[in-house]
């Protein structure tokens, strides 16, 4: 039962397009895909092995605004398949791909993601990096934030730093610090209706009035973040315009040094007329008509709205922004503490045997401790006491008395081609349930550790010995893929 002012909202906003509109909002949603393009395997053409073996699986449509997105037929169950743990792909909804592509985050750039869980578009943001550069993903609340932080190490993303800050805090210590900021902000979700019961229950005109005035803090606190020059995306999974053309409108009155950049929805697929903004639900300006905004009845997605703003001025060549705690020193490579590290990729590295651990290991980047585990952060990374912080970069593993445990994000971010001793499954085999479930299975080779694989991509640890597979898939994960639960 959809709310009747919203309902009465929505007559007057859309006139003849509202029946269309209603008649979406009772149809079968559209489920997508994902393809995660950091992760590896020792093949060449990643993308198009991915694609092959998805294309196998699942019955798959492109997705016109997301080159690695695909709708997936209903029937289908990516959640449930051993590639999903692989982190092989990530389920997001379709029109919420539309989002990062407008951000257009190139390698080696410091990106944030303000409202960031579960952690959709901060690992499509990562794909965009390709490992170089920094994304500091952050959730104010405590619990999604771990979610964000788990969808994080599924993916395989080694250079996100993970907090739970308000945005407020953030802002205090990092001053026209990033290249380009993304305020997915928090809603009142008129867009997930079909999708969410919750939204729907939850829905009240006075919602959306708190809603609007929270995005209006939040984004005066990005603007505080963003450096000259630099871009920030906004966007919403609602149709309010409060909360849409309303919000940018107040934020350009506010903040004269921003100007809105127009959205180029037919190079995206998206009929560009009936998917413009709407400069009558904002302050009149033509320039909101550049803004984007997402119909159920238009295309295969659910409701969504996103704007493009970029600030005034630009950098001195070679100029880098800096963070008010400066730069984490990390450890030093060479210190006796890193030991135990060092003998576990000696023994396991590909070719460690034939050069220096430092040269073999194949990303780069600074040494973390916090307790007795060990991360990787990204080169450059800033200064992070007095923030809370889930996850400073890669995890790679924990000092257990005087040996080394490799963590699962770990696995999930190496390739075959990076380790010594390999176990590699394939999809179908009975192993692999075997595995997820927790399980030991048999296998036959040198003592070790050993990436468990399916299909080529690494799926999580195992530990030979005596001709026994241990397991060392995490419990949390553990599932009974042959109960199917």
């Amino acid at each position: 039962m959809l709310p009747e002012k919203f309902l009465d909202r929505m007559r007057e906003m859309l006139d003849r397009e509202y029946e269309p509109f209603l008649r979406s909002l009772g149809e079968d949603r559209q489920q997508a895909l994902r393809i995660n393009p950091l992760k590896r395997t020792d093949q060449a053409d990643q993308k198009g092995r991915a694609e092959g073996l998805l294309a196998g699986s699942f019955d798959m449509t492109k997705v016109s605004w997301e080159q690695n997105g695909y709708y997936y037929a209903g029937a289908d169950q990516p959640g449930r398949h051993p590639y999903h743990e692989a982190g092989l792909y990530y389920i997001q909804e379709p029109s919420a791909m539309a989002v990062a592509p407008l951000m257009e985050a190139k390698p080696g750039e410091k990106v944030l993601d303000l409202c960031a869980a579960p952690g959709g578009k901060s690992t499509q943001l990562a794909g965009y990096l390709q490992g170089e550069g920094l994304i500091v993903s952050n959730e104010i609340h405590p619990g999604r934030a771990r979610i964000l932080s788990e969808n994080i190490e599924r993916m395989g993303v080694r250079n996100v730093c993970v907090t739970n800050e308000a945005p407020a805090r953030l802002a205090e210590v990092f001053a026209e610090y990033f290249d380009r900021i993304l305020v997915d902000a928090p809603c009142s979700g008129e867009g997930m209706f079909r999708k969410n019961e919750t939204a729907c229950a939850e829905w009240s005109p006075e919602n959306v009035e708190l809603c609007a005035a929270r995005q209006d803090e939040i984004l005066d606190c990005a603007a505080r973040m963003l450096r000259p020059g630099g871009r920030l995306v906004y966007s919403t999974c609602t149709f309010a315009p409060q909360e849409n053309e309303g919000s940018v409108s107040r934020f350009l009155q506010r903040h004269a040094e921003f100007c809105l950049l127009p959205i180029d929805k037919e190079r995206m697929g998206i009929p560009a007329e009936v998917c413009d903004g709407r400069p009558e639900w904002g302050n009149g300006d033509a320039a909101l008509r550049g803004t984007l905004r997402l119909w159920p009845h238009v295309i295969w997605g659910e409701g969504h709205f996103a704007a493009v703003l970029q600030k005034d001025g630009s950098l001195p060549g070679g100029y880098e922004t800096a963070a008010a705690g400066g730069l984490e020193r990390g450890i030093s490579e060479d210190s006796r503490e890193l030991d135990p590290w060092r003998e576990f990729w000696r023994e396991n590295g590909q070719r460690a045997t034939d050069c220096s651990e430092k040269e073999s290991f194949p990303f780069r980047g600074i040494f973390l401790r916090f307790g007795d585990n060990l991360y990787l952060a990204p080169e450059g990374m800033p200064a992070l006491k007095g923030l809370k912080v889930l996850r400073p970069g890669l995890h790679l593993g924990a000092f257990k008395k005087n040996r080394f445990e490799p963590s699962h994000a770990l696995a999930l971010a190496l390739s075959p081609a990076d380790l010594r001793y390999v176990c590699g499954l394939s999809a179908g085999e009975e192993a692999v349930s075997t595995y997820l479930n927790g399980q030991t299975f048999p296998r036959m080779g040198e003592k070790g550790w050993y990436l468990i694989t399916v299909d080529g991509y690494g799926i999580g640890w195992g530990k030979l010995a005596g001709g026994v597979m241990k397991n060392h898939y995490p419990r949390g994960l553990r599932k009974n893929y042959a109960s199917g639960n």
